[in-house]
């Protein structure tokens, strides 16, 4: 049994009296950090600089410039549309760098336009070059022979035309509704008989392959785009009419969710309510191809109310999310090599090559699991479908943010209430972008008899958390799993992240408290294992980090590492700041935004901040603490941003186990080095990739060299 001290965070119960010294923060410059908005738009360019690579596999080149289009839609649908909605409102609008909004948006705006032309340039240039040396070519309709033609116009009368609607605007036909992220064609055409022009709008339906596949051509795969398709049989839409002239257009919609919850009485038929009123959220960014001639363009700017500022000018296609389609076309030579998720060493089967029993594996001591490397389904989907299972698990309580309802952790759900089991899961229905999704499955846990609750007023539950109750020789034992990932199957393969087992009574207590507060009113205590925002996390962080200023002080080494998505917060920002200035050294490993500056004299120069991005998407939340040879070690569920530290339901465990501490220790050690592939953050807020050495070879691959790792160690086990 660990010591109990060694368990306790140090976070006394008078931390509430925490603060800085006025002092200390005076020697920090005004101007000292970097624009959120512009952060995360330089995070999305190292996205587009993966797609640009030629040492990339080109169909996973074609998947990053599908991942940087659908990136930029949610953050013109969610960030650039809340700052303009609180500019619209009145309200004031958070900023960390001393500008007004307007000018976040203008400068927002030019660096949306200087990328979106960069990522339609990589498509055109380098990516649809390499596929074509490939053997996939996307090609237009001009260069089709005759035989190609007719057998698309065969195609286009059989699967296509059925569905289309053409919408005409006259004085009988008002200008139609525009969904969002929708593909269209503005058409102008004449009247044969009157000779009167006029505009109609025709949707390219999202339901058909963006991309038409061809009869192969000496062994070459061919794909037509769907809208030229569509483009070249417009006569067949419009009999009797002359098409004189059709454009591409797409428009982008506000599609952030504002709830009042403490003004509703029903949480979800307000949601319900707030998600058909996104459907109809106004316009906030118009895609339109370079060659539209001016009359249309000035119809679309009037008829849906947008400035030319909020105008995109591109060269087509449009909408290249469609690339997620041909990203998934079967040739293993164009992808990374595939990777087998491996079953962590802990749960893997004995020598009667039996089904390991999850239980008793975690009672032999904590079991720290590295996803995708190692199986989600043979370890978080095992242990909650056997607690299902046991006759001896008397109750399971599960945090829910993001799964579908058709996962298996749904069903291990549904079939613990089923068996007469105790299953509380707390569904957070405000996930955004999943709410509707959230709402279903939800309702289909209730009808199973789970007790289903929605977490706090005012706040998001955002926790991984898992809590498993089972009766052993008459006493009962807690079996816990914290994580820093959804309890998503799907997303596991693709997402990298921790979890933690342990059935240590005290992290037991901490989660049975915790599940209580969620489902009634308030988190209101303190806890032993765990850090809990919104009201003792960032309290935490802040001791932890200046109890590192204070060693560095006295002369002790002190250091602090950091591996979050984003690092946005100010307080946790200035924190790092003054331990950086008291000659703490600070790594942190942030994936997205980042709005501190590292190296500058005098406030950052012990600081370092690098990113990486690769096959999979860096997840998991990170925060060790040297404390003077004693280190503190978390993981969980928080980024330091304010809406996870002040309006969010988050918790961090702290790993303990001494191997467990070594593997995270190492794992930063690889990712901070020279010699691995990463981008560097400049005290100007510029992103600089380092992938080859000064002899031009490519660095180490952190993923690649994390999947040997997971290898060696299970090979190691079966030597054994």
């Amino acid at each position: 049994m660990i010591e109990q001290e060694v368990l306790d965070p140090g976070i006394d119960a008078d931390d509430d009296d925490f603060d800085v010294s006025e002092e200390a923060d005076a020697l920090l410059p005004e101007h000292r950090y970097l624009d959120r908005e512009v952060s995360w738009l330089s995070f999305n360019q190292r996205v587009l600089e993966l797609a640009e690579d030629p040492n990339l596999p080109v169909l996973e080149r074609a998947n990053f410039l599908a991942i940087f289009a659908s990136n930029l839609d949610e953050f013109f649908m969610v960030r650039v549309a809340g700052l303009k909605r609180r500019i619209v409102t009145g309200l004031a609008v958070p900023t960390n760098v001393g500008r007004s909004a307007a000018d976040v948006l203008s400068d927002i705006s030019a660096e949306a336009h200087r990328l979106q032309l960069r990522h339609a340039e990589a498509w055109t240039s380098a990516v649809k070059p390499a596929l074509a040396d490939a053997g996939i070519q996307v090609v237009a309709w001009d260069t089709l022979g005759e035989d190609d033609r007719e057998r698309m116009h065969d195609y286009f009368h059989s699967r296509v035309f059925p569905v289309l609607m053409p919408l005409a605007v006259d004085p009988a036909h008002p200008f139609p509704y525009i969904s969002g992220l929708s593909l269209n064609l503005a058409i102008r055409i004449r009247n044969a008989r009157t000779g009167r022009q006029e505009f109609a709008r025709l949707k390219v339906p999202p339901m058909l392959p963006r991309f038409v596949e061809l009869e192969p051509q000496d062994g070459v795969v061919r794909y037509l785009p769907l809208e030229d398709l569509i483009s070249n049989h417009l006569d067949d839409l419009f009999p009797g009419m002359e098409v004189l002239d059709h454009h591409a257009f797409r428009l982008t919609r506000n599609e952030d969710v504002v709830i009042e919850e403490d003004e509703t009485e029903n949480l979800i038929q307000a949601l319900e309510a707030e998600l058909l009123r996104r459907r109809f959220g106004p316009p906030i960014r118009l895609e339109i191809t370079d060659d539209m001639d001016e009359l249309t363009l000035d119809l679309l700017l009037k008829e849906l109310d947008i400035t030319a500022q909020e105008v995109y000018r591109l060269p087509g296609p449009l909408d290249l999310r469609g690339l997620f389609d041909l990203a998934r076309i079967d040739r293993p030579d164009l992808h990374y090599k595939p990777h087998l998720p491996t079953t962590p060493v802990a749960f893997q089967p004995g020598d009667n090559n039996e089904r390991a029993d999850i239980f008793a594996s975690i009672r032999k001591g904590d079991v720290l699991v590295h996803h995708p490397y190692e199986s989600f389904a043979t370890s978080v989907q095992a242990f909650l479908e056997q607690a299902a299972k046991d006759p001896h698990v008397l109750a399971i309580k599960q945090t829910l943010y993001r799964t579908s309802g058709d996962s298996p952790i749904v069903q291990a759900l549904i079939d613990a209430a089923e068996a007469g089991k105790q299953v509380l899961a707390l569904v957070e229905i405000k996930a955004r972008f999943d709410e509707a999704n959230n709402i279903l499955w939800a309702r289909k846990l209730e009808k199973a008899g789970v007790h289903v609750v929605y977490g706090l007023v005012g706040l998001k539950t955002h926790c991984k958390l898992a809590l498993v109750i089972r009766e052993e020789n008459g006493v009962l034992r807690s079996y816990s799993h914290v994580g820093t990932g959804n309890y998503n199957p799907k997303t596991s393969r693709i997402y990298e992240d921790f979890g933690l087992f342990t059935v240590d009574d005290q992290v037991g207590r901490d989660l049975t408290r915790l599940f209580n507060e969620l489902s009634g009113y308030a988190i209101e205590k303190k806890f032993k294992r765990l850090l809990v925002a919104p009201l003792h996390l960032r309290k935490g962080l802040l001791r932890l980090i200046d109890k590192e200023r204070h060693n560095a002080q006295e002369g002790k080494p002190a250091r602090v590492r950091i591996k979050v998505n984003s690092m946005v917060d100010e307080q946790i920002i200035d924190a790092l700041y003054r331990a950086s200035q008291a000659g703490v050294t600070v790594e942190v490993w942030v994936r997205g935004i980042c709005s501190l500056k590292p190296g500058v004299p005098g406030m950052s120069e012990n600081i370092t901040v690098r990113s990486i991005l690769g096959r999979y998407l860096e997840h998991s939340r990170i925060f060790a603490f040297d404390n003077d040879g004693d280190p503190h070690v978390y993981i969980g569920s928080a980024d330091m941003m304010h809406r996870n530290l002040d309006r969010r339901v988050e918790a961090l465990v702290r790993v303990v186990d001494p191997a467990h501490v070594k593997e995270l220790s190492s794992l930063f050690d690889l990712a901070m080095s020279d010699k691995t592939s990463s981008w560097h953050l400049g005290a100007d807020g510029e992103w600089v990739r380092h992938s080859t050495d000064a002899e031009g070879k490519l660095l180490v691959d952190m993923q690649d060299r994390s999947m040997s790792a997971v290898q060696r160690r299970r090979r190691a086990r079966a030597v054994r």
